[in-house]
């Protein structure tokens, strides 16, 4: 039985995205495990998929979108899932087009499109970073793409490409590392009088806050466990946190999250903005 689905956000591109995503870093590396696990996913009611070349899993991924379809083509369409891959190897104009035959080649007979690419980092430096943009608006105008964006970039870093006197697609989003004890209150602030979306990877803070006392309170309060209430401080927001877990059961939990709504003082004591304590890479100071 499916949950409720989760909330669509309209982007700048004006594309919506559902505002809860299914991270897939590290599923199973058998290939007909994973598409399994998207499939059931997907039956479950994700419809946000979020991989990466990086990740090793793009085909895998789509086949299980492409099972999930076919199971079922009346009712289940390409249109109603979104799903984001990411480029990793950028260094230049021509570097882009190669990394990104290799996303686009591995879903093009399944998905036929992407609708979100992103570049996974900022570490290619401002002229690599502007090369790489200016070949990911040509992937929007072939229409292999729908939407782009990216990943762990900081204030400088978008305001160096807004720049750049050939910009014509703003990003749709920025992926980034967000949870009560990273909350990047300045870059926040700047992203979203942007008006990118900022999607918020790691959102359970790889699970190493699971048992801080204010989150075990708060869950008790709502009968919900302390993952939900991450997920809901995220989604209050208005992040679009990407949980991942390798169990169904808890996949289950992470998206069922919309029959409640922490307070304002619930958020106040989850909030630590003098905290910065990332559980993945950082690299918003790279030039």
């Amino acid at each position: 039985m499916s949950l409720k689905l989760a909330p669509l956000i309209k982007l700048n591109s004006t594309y919506s995205i559902p505002s809860i995503g299914l991270g897939t870093w590290l599923l199973p590396k058998s290939p007909s495990a994973t598409s399994k696990f998207i499939q059931d996913a997907l039956n479950l009611g994700y419809r946000h998929i979020d991989t990466a070349i990086y990740y090793h899993n793009e085909r895998e991924i789509a086949q299980g979108i492409r099972d999930w379809i076919d199971e079922d083509p009346l009712n289940h369409k390409r249109e109603d899932v979104f799903y984001t891959t990411k480029l990793w190897d950028f260094d230049s104009y021509e570097d882009t087009y190669v990394e990104f035959d290799k996303a686009y080649d591995a879903i093009k007979d399944t998905i036929g499109y992407i609708d979100l690419l992103l570049l996974h980092h900022p570490n290619v430096g401002p002229s690599g970073r502007i090369d790489a943009w200016k070949a990911m608006q040509e992937f929007v105008k072939s229409g292999k793409v729908k939407s782009i964006g990216i990943s762990s970039w900081s204030e400088r870093h978008i305001d160096q490409l807004l720049k750049w006197e050939g910009l014509t697609i703003k990003p749709a989003v920025n992926q980034i590392e967000l949870s009560p004890w990273c909350m990047r209150a300045a870059l926040t602030k700047h992203y979203k009088e942007l008006g990118i979306v900022l999607e918020a990877y790691s959102p359970l803070a790889h699970g190493g806050r699971l048992r801080d006392a204010d989150v075990l309170r708060i869950a008790q309060k709502y009968g919900k466990s302390p993952a939900q209430v991450l997920i809901k401080w995220s989604l209050q927001k208005g992040f679009v946190p990407l949980p991942k877990s390798k169990s169904l059961e808890r996949l289950r939990d992470n998206l069922d999250v919309f029959d409640f709504e922490l307070t304002k003082d619930d958020i106040a004591v989850l909030d630590h903005p003098e905290e910065h304590d990332n559980t993945d890479w950082e690299c918003t100071n790279n030039p």
